[in-house]
């Protein structure tokens, strides 16, 4: 009898953590499903490689951290630039390397300890890098909230229908962020696409055929990396960027659970098990992993710290990978919807670039601080390029370099 008890309450717990793993991946979704959607990856492709990503997190951690891996916004920017110049496949390429970075990140906090990353990326460095991301993109925001191409160069819905759509879109996402209660207050980017989406079925927006057309059951458009020098040089300095995200990430989830997860597991397993992840959806023709601070929140609030219950909102997300019509459904929403939401997410990761310089405490006016901080701004933003034979570095990957060879090279004032 009591054996018959035991196995009662364990299946009750399976089936509670089942339901709390499919939350936190409700969570995650919007954003997760949001940059394959921009950048012209498979949506599908994207949930299976966040699902395999967090479970190869876990390994390596050894099951320790309630985190859930999926896309990262720091590449958006490389992988539209890298599909449109050398396809999906060459793009791979490039994002396996930076998968690579932080790998080698982690061996080397592993043999100098965690402090030498602030030494080699303080936040002169990362705060303008990352703002350079934001900034880089406002353009392809603008012009997909018009109704446009990312390019500006097609127009694909009449601008003033597109931009009501665009800004209530917007407009949900601020106010849900602000207001919202509960769940809702962790779902902002969800519910701005959902009222956004509603508003451009009623303008007619929206094609339906792709659903009709897809199967159920789909294995999703995996696609193989491609070798490409010039992509590997123009993306794994993006990867400076999302290392210092990670390492704040891991700080945010230690303070929520109250454990200190940079000492056990250890900064430099949870970055390594960042770069594995990263590196095999690279391999899938998926985009990087990164931790999710939506997921954070969502720990915060329903106080569930057993890292076991990402395991089930990994395997909901590879189990939705082979529904595909999800997939097609995830492709019908229009472009002024996303542009409404990228106003805001490109606008709020420049602004997480400038917290960094504002919280770092740096007197910005102080010469060698001024000098590294210009120069990424300016030779980011501004499309400085430098070429030498098949070897091209520019736009953030230049700024990245430099803001590094910078900080290394400039002396510290004598004061």
């Amino acid at each position: 009898m009591s054996d018959s008890s035991i196995s009662l309450t364990d299946y009750n717990f399976q089936v509670k953590d089942c339901f709390l793993g499919a939350q936190m991946l409700f969570v995650a979704f919007g954003a997760l499903v949001l940059v394959p959607l921009l950048t012209g990856l498979d949506p599908n492709v994207a949930l299976f490689t966040a699902g395999l990503g967090t479970l190869v997190f876990q390994i390596i951690t050894k099951g320790k951290v309630p985190v859930f891996l999926a896309s990262s916004f720091a590449f958006i920017a490389p992988i539209i630039y890298g599909v449109k110049t050398w396809g999906i496949p060459g793009t791979m390429c490039g994002l396996a390397a930076a998968g690579v970075v932080y790998m080698l990140l982690s061996l080397l906090v592993r043999v100098q300890g965690s402090d030498i990353i602030k030494k080699v990326l303080p936040p002169v460095v990362t705060g303008p890098v990352i703002m350079v991301i934001g900034l880089i993109l406002a353009p392809v925001a603008v012009y997909m909230a018009m109704g446009k191409t990312g390019d500006g160069a097609i127009v694909l819905f009449p601008q003033a229908k597109a931009m009501t759509v665009a800004l209530l879109a917007l407009a949900t996402t601020i106010l849900v962020s602000i207001l919202g209660k509960g769940v809702f207050k962790l779902i902002p980017i969800l519910c701005g696409i959902a009222v956004g989406y509603i508003t451009a079925l009623i303008f007619g927006f929206v094609d339906f055929s792709g659903i009709a057309k897809a199967s159920w059951f789909a294995v999703p458009g995996f696609v193989m990396p491609e070798w490409n020098l010039q992509a590997i040089f123009f993306i794994v300095p993006v990867a400076i960027a999302p290392a210092i995200e990670h390492f704040g990430d891991i700080v945010a989830i230690g303070g929520v659970s109250g454990k200190d997860y940079v000492k056990d597991p250890g900064i430099q397993n949870t970055m390594l098990g960042d770069g594995v992840a990263t590196s095999i959806a690279a391999c899938l023709g998926g985009p990087p992993n990164t931790t999710y601070s939506e997921v954070t929140g969502a720990v915060a609030i329903t106080k569930v710290f057993n890292p076991a219950i990402m395991t089930w909102a990994a395997i909901a997300a590879i189990l939705l990978a082979f529904v595909g019509k999800l997939g097609a459904m995830l492709q019908t929403i229009p472009v002024p919807v996303m542009g409404g939401i990228m106003l805001l997410l490109f606008g709020a990761i420049m602004v997480v670039g400038l917290n960094i310089l504002v919280k770092s405490g740096e007197e910005l006016l102080e010469a060698r601080n001024l000098a590294i901080v210009a120069l990424i701004l300016i030779f980011g933003i501004g499309g400085m390029s430098f070429s030498a034979g098949q070897f091209q570095l520019q736009g953030i990957g230049l700024a990245g370099i430099l803001g590094v060879v910078l900080n290394l090279v400039l002396p510290h004032s004598k004061s």
